[in-house]
């Protein structure tokens, strides 16, 4: 620093030399000597005296700037930004005030009044930006929380309507295939999207040498073509993917999050997923659970036993719409229909359960 001092003084000094020393020499009446009319003699003599100024003074230089240092570290960032965005502000209504009085020359007074305004209106405005920091940080912040909330208000609206939101669907959803039933009603609204990567599991499924896998495969694809041929909005295939990410339903979150979508499936792990990354879900099989006849305990209903559950006694049963019935004592009625009575009833994202009990044994 010590270096860079001193060679600024030198060429300050010279730069001085060239341009005040031909006035001092008229002053002291030194202009008749040739060599005095010689600029680089003028350079050479401000660059010596100002260097010999800089040996005095760059100890005193030295410590002020790092006095300065120190000041500007220790004081907080804010205080910093705002007092510099206030004289900024300051010395632009300055430059405009003085090109504004620069054109009355006739006053006299259009070479000092410009650098009194730039030294005064500098001044108040790093002081005000300094000590108005809190209320300007205030104003900004109201103006961009209302704006917030504003945009999340229209957006929430948006969704209650039902308007340009996204459906992502999941692999078991379109396999299952009552998609394209609730579909025709209308009660799922906005786009329905299918992402590359669930169209790609749909097809190694198809693909696949197990014949059940195969045929599910295979459903799920003619879902998806009869969802695009019928469907009165847009289904939109998505070749966004995630190659950091393996689990196709890890992916489907993550694109969810991206979209600002709704995840549509009957994949009661995927539900919870969904839940704990804060992603709006729809289960078909809460739907449909929704939907179903209530049924309440002591109510009789007639069943017919199938088979024999998988605790000692019990026989199973189903509804049409594939509920499950479990009866306890239920496992001698094997074949037979008969009527129960509702004993409890067990509802959950998986579907719903219903435990009963033969009439007879009453």
């Amino acid at each position: 620093m010590k270096w860079i001092i001193q060679i600024a003084f030198v060429l300050i000094g010279g730069t001085l030399g060239l341009i005040l020393l031909p006035h001092l020499y008229e002053f002291i009446n030194l202009s008749n000597n040739p060599w005095i009319h010689n600029p680089y003699v003028s350079i050479l003599i401000g660059a010596v005296l100002l260097y010999i100024a800089a040996l005095f003074l760059t100890d005193y230089l030295i410590n002020f700037i790092k006095w300065m240092e120190e000041r500007l570290l220790r004081a907080p960032i804010g205080d910093l930004l705002f007092g510099t965005l206030g004289l900024v502000i300051g010395l632009i209504v300055a430059f405009l005030l003085g090109s504004a009085i620069n054109n009355i020359a006739f006053l006299g007074i259009d070479s000092i009044v410009p650098v009194l305004l730039s030294i005064v209106l500098g001044y108040l405005g790093f002081q005000v930006g300094f000590k108005k920091r809190d209320e300007l940080i205030h104003v900004f912040t109201s103006t961009k929380q209302q704006t917030s909330k504003k945009k999340a208000a229209d957006e929430e609206g948006a969704q209650g309507l039902g308007l340009g939101t996204y459906k992502l669907l999941d692999t078991s959803v379109i396999i299952d295939g009552r998609i394209t039933d609730i579909s025709e009603t209308g009660f799922i609204e906005g786009v329905l999207v299918v992402p590359q990567f669930v169209l790609t599991e749909l097809q190694h499924i198809a693909d696949s040498s197990d014949t059940l896998k195969r045929t599910r495969g295979r459903r799920g694809l003619d879902v998806l073509k009869k969802l695009q041929t019928e469907r009165a909005s847009a289904v939109l295939i998505v070749e966004e993917d995630f190659e950091d990410i393996q689990e196709v339903d890890l992916k489907l979150v993550r694109l969810a999050k991206k979209m600002n979508g709704i995840v549509v499936t009957n994949d009661f792990n995927l539900n919870k997923v969904c839940d704990l990354h804060q992603v709006r879900v729809l289960n078909i099989n809460d739907l449909a659970n929704a939907v179903k006849p209530v049924v309440i305990p002591g109510e009789i209903m007639h069943v017919v036993v199938i088979k024999d559950g998988k605790e000692h006694n019990q026989g199973v049963a189903y509804l049409d719409d594939g509920t499950m019935i479990v009866v306890e004592g239920g496992k001698a009625y094997i074949g037979q229909a008969i009527n129960v009575e509702v004993t409890s009833v067990l509802q959950t994202s998986a579907g719903r359960m219903i435990f009963a009990k033969p009439q007879e044994s009453k």
